[in-house]
């Protein structure tokens, strides 16, 4: 059976879940412009995981349309009973670069105690770009969950702005040399004398990966 964009619109409405979740998947075969009207309906299913599955394909599909993505996305944002739905969302803002949507980021980011919603706000925050994210990233480094903290320092390397660097100096030393890795391949894309010495200290580190990491951030500083 050849798949349609008729045969996807139809197994979105079966009250079957996997022809649900399969007509989701099908729509990759579909013209972005023909799918993306089609992942609007999926977005509004009733089952989570259908839901997770469309949401995720907005990174690629919301360019059709990014003002109505960006309104879409701050609904799941907002309104969604899931959080890796939410997630998703914020996933797909940044794959966007929705930077309209900083406010609602920010907005969630200090609404939530659900640490898989902040990293990926916080992760967001990074592939914006956005210069008003420095302080929530400033803050998200004070999380009591590594992976948030990790997230803050990839994102505020992302950011570009030399002030994070005395913020990531007391990471150079954390005990998981994971972090360690993530400041020294931050110190790279921030620059300076400060992030250059820092480096330079970390490529004398007992981890191979973290040293390594540190001489490529020097040479990108030079």
């Amino acid at each position: 059976m050849s798949i349609t964009p008729e045969s996807i619109a139809q197994a979105l409405r079966s009250e079957d879940l996997g022809d649900r979740l399969s007509a989701v998947n099908q729509l990759r075969v579909l013209p972005s412009a023909t799918a993306f009207g089609l992942l609007k309906q999926a977005i509004g299913d009733s089952n989570s995981r259908v839901r997770y599955a469309a949401v995720s394909q907005m990174s690629s599909l919301g360019h059709e349309d990014l003002e109505q993505s960006l309104e879409i996305l701050i609904a799941r944002l907002y309104t969604d009973s899931e959080t890796d739905v939410k997630a998703a969302a914020a996933d797909a803002i940044g794959a966007l670069q929705l930077t309209e949507a900083y406010p609602d980021l920010e907005t969630c980011y200090r609404g939530t105690n659900d640490w898989l919603l902040q990293m990926s706000i916080v992760a967001t925050l990074g592939e914006l770009g956005d210069p008003r994210g420095f302080d929530l990233l400033k803050d998200a480094l004070a999380s009591p969950e590594a992976l948030v903290q990790g997230a803050a320092i990839g994102s505020l390397g992302e950011l570009r702005n030399p002030e994070a660097v005395p913020l990531l100096r007391p990471f150079a030393t954390h005990e998981d040399w994971q972090v360690r890795y993530r400041v020294a391949q931050a110190l790279g894309n921030l620059g300076g004398a400060e992030a250059k010495a820092l480096a330079e200290s970390l490529s004398h580190d007992e981890v191979g990966q973290v040293a390594e990491m540190a001489g490529l951030a020097i040479a990108q500083i030079q």
